[in-house]
């Protein structure tokens, strides 16, 4: 059996969808159950910023999250397919009209996503002082908060309603497949061979 974890919400609601497809049958979580244990798979449902920790730690083979997950969590894990769905953007955003001033000595940021942040600034040769949020971003340049955003849109319409625009696109991200290093080694064929079938449904 191979234990998968997934995120709360579209992506592991898209996931399931796939494995229908693939297995037949009906691939759900009753209620408010967070396992849900079908045919050859365990899922479990987490929080998109700890599927990568439940998966490195090895409390499951593989993992579904965005490509931004993975990046802010620096996991150590092995990608394996890109699965096209969840598709945002983490990008850089200021109130309308703003520009970043690279010779100012330091900009305030405000993001969740602090990893992401430090490394785009790092790239620019910018100092930054991070302030770490934990929703409604868009408020810290309306409030004096933070000068600039570091933040996940799909379409910006939220940003542009509160009259931010974006700056630079940082990533593109969609969901993507993972495996844990040793269970990759330890069961190879099982995964690529799950790998295989997913692939041809994408």
């Amino acid at each position: 059996m191979l234990t998968i974890a997934l995120p709360k919400g579209r992506i592991a609601d898209q996931t399931l969808d796939l494995f229908k497809q693939i297995h037949g049958g009906d691939f759900r979580f009753e209620n408010r159950k967070l396992i849900l244990t079908k045919d050859d798979f365990r899922f479990l449902l987490v929080r998109s910023q700890d599927v990568p920790t439940y998966v490195a730690h090895g409390a499951a083979e593989l993992g579904i999250c965005g490509k931004d997950a993975l990046l802010e969590q620096n996991a150590l894990v092995t990608e394996l397919l890109d699965l096209k769905f969840g598709r945002c953007e983490v990008v850089l955003g200021m109130k309308k009209g703003a520009r970043l001033d690279p010779s100012k000595p330091h900009i305030k940021v405000a993001t969740k996503m602090v990893n992401i942040a430090k490394r785009f600034f790092a790239q620019k040769a910018m100092a930054v002082e991070i302030v770490k949020l934990y929703g409604s971003i868009e408020l810290a340049p309306l409030t004096g908060l933070a000068e600039a955003i570091v933040d996940i849109v799909e379409t910006g319409t939220t940003m542009k309603e509160n009259g931010l625009e974006r700056i630079e696109t940082i990533l593109v991200s969609s969901a993507r497949l993972f495996a844990n290093r040793d269970s990759f080694i330890e069961r190879k064929s099982e995964i690529l061979a799950l790998r295989e079938a997913i692939a041809k449904f994408i």
